[in-house]
């Protein structure tokens, strides 16, 4: 009887191990969790980091920690460049990054100059419905990458260690030279509006300044003009000529292993952020104007009247740029962004 006894438990503790097993494997409550690492290259206190945060909460709640994600801010996992190569191979599996143009020149367009000259401009053109949102995702998209949302740091002007000459007179030599990134969009255009250029790497921009090398920068968002050039420039000029603005993205090969219903929650809370991306950057450009007034910083303000002949005159070298982009796709933003423009003077 005791071994009968014996094999009849044995065999039941068998069968109860084989069902736990198996409901394991089916119960998606306690299968492990999907874990998704979220590379930044802002530093943790900076607004896009806590929208980072704010999405992996919302995130975990929503699919009861079945999809996880680690944010790792300040370039923890390499510059933005690594971190878009590591997307394309789904080793790293999100990034809230600036578009690295190098490896598809077409998103340059971000930097287009001249576009934007208002937040009431940015809301329309970085709408995830609308023409400019598809077209970034869709360079994105060829390369294995998804975007999911258009996250805006700031406008951008031009910071200077002297007076500039004219300012709004695009036919006017400003009297300086100014630095600018190594991309066609700022050259064509800024050369076009009556400034001399040259192209230095952003880590020798503060000392050339302070020994003359440049009289100015430009490529850059208030806040990060007043925390890394504060004080060297004296001026800082609001000329809103286009954005400082990340991209949101997904490895496609991550993407793709979600379920509808987790790609939708994934979606919906990058989304939520990038709209507030738009309010708290308005808010920030105020709060470092306002600082740099403080600090001394002269600040020339203008209108959205004003700086219509720059404006003009930067978007007359748009098509400047259709044999580095493509003659379609520049003649595409010329009418997208003129629909735009027209809406708001309505």
């Amino acid at each position: 009887m005791t071994g009968k006894k014996s094999s009849t438990f044995f065999s039941l503790m068998c069968i109860f191990c084989m069902a736990f097993l198996i409901s394991l494997i089916a119960n998606p409550a306690i299968a492990a969790p999907v874990v998704l690492k979220f590379a930044g290259q802002n530093p943790p206190e900076h607004f896009a980091t806590i929208s980072m945060n704010e999405i992996a909460k919302e995130v975990a709640q929503k699919t009861n920690n079945r999809v996880q994600i680690k944010v790792f801010p300040a370039n923890q996992l390499g510059d933005y460049s690594l971190v878009y190569e590591e997307l394309i191979r789904g080793t790293i599996e999100m990034a809230c990054i600036s578009f690295p143009s190098q490896f598809d020149n077409r998103m340059d367009l971000i930097y287009v100059q001249g576009y934007t000259s208002s937040y009431e401009q940015v809301t329309k053109v970085y709408d995830p419905n609308g023409w400019f949102f598809k077209k970034m995702d869709e360079f994105n998209s060829r390369l294995g990458v998804k975007l999911l949302g258009m996250y805006l740091e700031g406008m951008v002007g031009i910071g200077t260690v002297k007076e500039m000459r004219n300012p709004l007179d695009p036919k006017v030599d400003k009297g300086l030279l100014l630095r600018i990134p190594n991309m066609d969009v700022f050259k064509t255009a800024l050369e076009g509006a009556g400034f001399r250029t040259i192209s230095i790497p952003f880590a020798d921009v503060y000392q050339a300044m302070q020994t003359g090398v440049c009289d100015g920068d430009t490529g850059y968002s208030i806040v990060a003009a007043y925390t890394t050039f504060g004080d060297v420039i004296k001026h800082w000029y609001n000329f809103n000529k286009n954005t400082e603005c990340l991209g949101i993205m997904v490895s496609d090969k991550v993407w793709n292993k979600l379920s509808a219903g987790d790609q939708k929650i994934l979606k919906e809370a990058v989304s939520k952020q990038a709209a507030r991306s738009i309010t708290n950057a308005k808010a920030n450009d105020q709060k470092y104007l306002d600082l740099m007034k403080k600090r001394g910083i002269k600040v020339h303000m203008y209108t959205a009247k004003e700086l219509k002949p720059m404006m003009d005159a930067f978007a007359v070298t748009w098509s400047k740029l259709d044999q580095s982009k493509g003659k379609g796709l520049m003649d595409e933003f010329k009418k997208e962004m003129k629909i735009i423009s027209d809406q708001i003077v309505k």
